[in-house]
């Protein structure tokens, strides 16, 4: 197994914005209130968020409205 396997895919900030419908602002708000990913520093400008993560916390927010 090489590293590419098992290294969490990230998404830039235009995606996440792309998939959740908040501006960057409100999603860094959610983020303090522990209601949304944290991001991750990839560089010295440049943050990420890890893909999984979204993912789950997208399907959570579904998963509620089911019940």
């Amino acid at each position: 197994m090489n590293a590419a396997d098992t290294m969490p895919e990230l998404m830039l900030a235009g995606e996440v914005t792309k998939r959740i419908p908040y501006s960057q602002v409100h999603l860094r708000r959610m983020e303090r209130q522990g209601q949304f990913p944290r991001r991750v520093r990839v560089g010295a400008n440049r943050v990420g968020w890890v893909r999984a993560e979204v993912e789950q916390w997208l399907k959570d927010r579904i998963g509620e409205r089911i019940k």
